[in-house]
């Protein structure tokens, strides 16, 4: 039997070259933020090696998306302290920093799909985005979520009513 370590330099590489993309998209679809994603991403990996003696090879994967899962969470938490800080404090700096017409201008359509899948709740975005953009069965998203097969089919299904309603409503709007 190969009993592989996460500790040996040359199967950490193997881990990160295996998952270092579908864990950045991962931190992408929950912040919404490319550099967020990928310096939390970094953040995970960094654990894992950190705590690479007590994480066998084949947790290796659910032990990232745990770690940035946490991490997410943690920072969900943190942004509300802030928000409410700078709420107190008047205008927010990335309010200033978005102009709602420029984005409109730049990519209309592009913006209405961010818009209505950020309007889905956490899990079912999660889901519906490592479904259809990683291209994950609902089986591997179940182990990376640590969730039911049939949770994972029931997100999907209400992800895509979810967004056909609202794309809908928003094309409709327009007219």
């Amino acid at each position: 039997m190969n009993h592989q370590s996460v500790c040996e330099e040359q199967t950490f590489h193997q881990v990160h070259s295996d998952h270092s993309t579908s864990l950045r998209n991962f931190l992408f679809y929950k912040f919404g933020d490319l550099e967020k994603a990928k310096d939390f991403a970094q953040d995970a990996f960094i654990r894992l090696w950190d705590n690479c003696s007590k994480v066998p090879f084949e947790k290796a994967k659910s032990y990232l998306f745990t770690i940035a899962n946490r991490l997410f969470l943690d920072d969900v938490d943190h942004q509300k302290v802030v928000l409410k800080f700078q709420y107190r404090q008047g205008t927010t700096e990335k309010q200033m920093e978005t102009n709602p017409e420029y984005i409109y201008q730049h990519d209309e359509f592009k913006e209405r799909l961010e818009l209505a899948v950020s309007e889905l709740s956490d899990k079912q975005r999660a889901v519906f985005l490592l479904s259809r953009i990683d291209k994950m069965k609902n089986k591997e998203i179940a182990e990376t979520l640590d969730i039911s097969l049939k949770t994972v089919e029931k997100h999907i299904a209400s992800s895509l009513q979810n967004l056909k309603g609202k794309l809908d409503e928003l094309t409709n709007s327009k007219l």
